[in-house]
């Protein structure tokens, strides 16, 4: 056994007062001033977090957000950047939204920054479910943002992520590729290959093996540079509430990041399990799983102002809206009451905060913690003092199972 590796996500959300006076400040997610501030704060805090012995700084993929609640328009820009001042985590995105991406754009900025952080870097790869950005981003694919709820939009969108999911890899992992997929094509167009490249002869006698056939035409493409992880990065994968996403993630030795209260995680985790037992792979219980949540210290008074200061606002005027799952009122203390009450925003008094991590991982003991503050609405002060506390006074009580250096089915895990 080992201590949980913790991740801390970093969106940011752009700060106000209130809700009113991010009304009055609309939209808020194009002040160039405030996002400058809150930008260049980051660069400091991710090296503070590297410094504090996190394993891994992570970021999100989420477009148009003009209220300023989730400003993450470019995962691969903002990981490139910090990669410059990390020394020992990892870095990484939960995640690139697939549906909207090109597989083969995703596997070269990818393997670049694997090679930029030395092996440093995880993936994350999610399927989406905020129709506002994904409709344009996704509409040559006509990609449909939705919950997990079996409907055909549902089924469409898991289609569309897996495809896109077996091609990143592919092109990760071999020479070159040849593949003809419902919403995607390489080369294009696939039947003929492409036909008529003035440099055709220089990739038959210097490109990959079978790139190019006897008559001159592209029949494979080779996507440079490989990565620097062999075979690949670890993938994440982030989920609220579909069961029918798990032997996917298991039989591949993918890690689920569940936002789920704690029983529906464990019955997944069970799952995840069972799943792998399936194809030959004994996974221990925990193994792989991560377990999202956010945190804030203080006495019972204090507890609930940092909740409702830091996280009512976004959860209900954006979390609530998407999920059913989620209680939603007009009422802010009834937000509050049920968000505590959901069991994902833990914390009170270091003791208190103790037990209910200490009740969590006798239930499950996941091998990865992700937190979660809504920075810059959260302080920069406030979000390390309870990390802090977090590292230094409850993780060293904790114990979860590890999956370095375990093969699965060719892919290492790390």
């Amino acid at each position: 056994m080992a201590k949980p590796k913790v991740i801390v996500q970093i969106y940011p959300m752009l700060p106000a007062k209130d809700r009113a006076d991010r009304e009055a400040k609309r939209p808020l997610g194009r002040n160039r001033d405030v996002y400058q501030q809150v930008l260049h704060e980051t660069f400091d805090i991710v090296r503070e977090l590297d410094e504090m012995g996190v394993w891994g700084i992570s970021t999100i993929e989420h477009h148009m957000h003009s209220e300023g609640y989730e400003v993450g328009p470019d995962p691969g820009v903002l990981n490139a950047w910090w990669a410059s001042q990390v020394k020992n985590a990892y870095v990484g995105a939960l995640g690139y939204v697939m549906a909207t991406r090109d597989p083969i754009r995703v596997a070269e900025e990818t393997a670049i920054l694997d090679h930029m952080t030395q092996g440093r870097l995880f993936v994350g790869l999610t399927r989406g479910y905020q129709k506002r950005w994904m409709s344009t981003l996704g509409q040559h694919v006509d990609a449909v943002a939705t919950v997990s709820d079996g409907s055909d939009e549902d089924l469409k969108n898991r289609k569309i992520f897996e495809e896109r999911v077996k091609m990143l890899i592919d092109c990760w992992t071999q020479e070159s590729v040849s593949i003809d997929m419902p919403h995607y094509q390489i080369p294009y167009p696939h039947n003929t290959g492409v036909a008529g490249y003035p440099a055709r002869d220089s990739i038959h006698k210097a490109g990959a093996h079978g790139e190019i056939d006897a008559d001159g035409n592209i029949q494979r493409l080779c996507v440079v540079p490989s990565t620097y992880t062999r075979p690949h990065p670890p993938i994440f994968m982030p989920m609220s509430g579909s069961a029918a996403s798990i032997p996917f993630m298991a039989k591949n030795g993918f890690r689920p990041v569940y936002f789920t209260p704690l029983k529906v995680l464990k019955e997944f985790s069970h799952l995840y399990v069972e799943e792998g037992k399936k194809v030959g792979i004994d996974y221990t219980l925990g193994e792989r799983q991560t377990i999202a949540r956010w945190i804030h210290l203080g006495d019972k008074k204090q507890f609930r102002q940092r909740v409702r200061d830091y996280d009512q606002e976004m959860y209900y005027h954006h979390y609530s809206t998407f999920f059913d799952s989620l209680p939603r009122s007009d009422n802010i203390e009834e937000n509050v009451d049920a968000m505590i009450g959901s069991g994902i925003f833990l914390g009170g008094t270091v003791s208190e905060l103790k037990d209910q991590w200490h009740h969590i991982y006798e239930e499950l003991p996941a091998e990865y913690i992700t937190l979660i503050w809504h920075y810059a609405q959260c302080p920069k002060e406030v979000m390390m003092e309870e990390l802090n506390v977090f590292l230094t006074e409850v993780l060293p009580e904790l114990d979860a199972p590890s999956s370095d250096g375990v093969v699965i089915q060719g892919m290492a895990a790390s």
